[in-house]
């Protein structure tokens, strides 16, 4: 009974000492990042000690168990090496901040909001609403893309146009018509061009810029105005044309010449 009361009450102490370690920390305006990770490695020690002292509680030599503890701790880093690469590269990714919570970013292969950086993993939040958890050590051997680091990004889309089209007209048409999509930026300039050519006509590069807030926004609606804009233009859909041993395969059909 002695001890469930020594580990309640030391529970409670712990929680309210890592409150007060929040607080403190968070009126020195440090990162919320930093302020995590500070947090989780205190209440990892704060509960180390908790036990500790329960089993000194129940006679057992305290100075014995630490060295125990010790040498368990030595053969289970040695079996989970993994588990310790995680806990340095968490250490690494809070000092060299290549992210901070709140980030959208594309680390390990995942895309998403930073939520949480902890001791060994890091917990990231997907546009579809899911929460993943990656290993540090993967975060921070493999590359990372931090959107959020500058004010506004570019958007790549595409536009086909068909051969009768005159791509002149469809890159004015286009330039004049994301002016008016709210939230693209003025400055830098959007870029319609030529991409390629294609079998089914040229290929336009639509690339207009906006803040990272509005990224899906003017993504979506950049979209709707090539639709929009082809349609009302009355441009025809594109098909592929090519020649085929004497005969000239439009789209699915095929068309014999007269020569053969």
């Amino acid at each position: 009974m002695g001890a469930a009361v020594l580990f309640v009450v030391g529970r409670w102490l712990i929680k309210v000492s890592l409150a007060l370690t929040a607080k403190a920390l968070n009126r020195k305006h440090l990162d919320t990042t930093v302020v995590g990770y500070i947090n989780s490695a205190l209440s990892v020690i704060l509960n180390i000690v908790l036990v500790i002292v329960i089993f000194g509680f129940f006679g057992v030599e305290t100075t014995t168990f630490a060295a125990l503890l010790a040498g368990v701790g030595i053969a289970i880093g040695a079996v989970w090496s993994g588990l310790l690469a995680n806990f340095a590269a968490g250490s690494f990714l809070v000092l060299l901040r290549p992210f901070k919570v709140a980030d959208f970013v594309t680390a390990a292969g995942v895309t998403g909001t930073i939520e949480f950086i902890g001791l060994f993993g890091t917990t990231i939040n997907t546009p579809d609403n899911v929460q993943t958890i990656i290993g540090n050590n993967k975060i921070l051997s493999d590359n990372i893309q931090n959107v959020s680091t500058n004010a506004f990004r570019r958007i790549d889309l595409v536009a086909q146009i068909a051969h009768e089209v005159d791509h002149r007209e469809a890159t004015k048409l286009l330039k004049a018509g994301l002016t008016k999509v709210p939230h693209v930026l003025h400055e830098p300039v959007p870029d319609v061009e030529i991409l390629q050519f294609t079998p089914a006509g040229p290929l336009l590069a639509v690339r207009p810029y906006c803040s990272n807030e509005h990224y899906w926004q003017v993504y979506f609606d950049t979209n709707r105005l090539i639709r929009e804009s082809f349609t009302q233009a009355g441009y025809p859909v594109p098909e592929q044309h090519y020649a085929v041993g004497g005969g000239v395969e439009q789209g699915s059909s095929f068309v014999r010449s007269s020569a053969a």
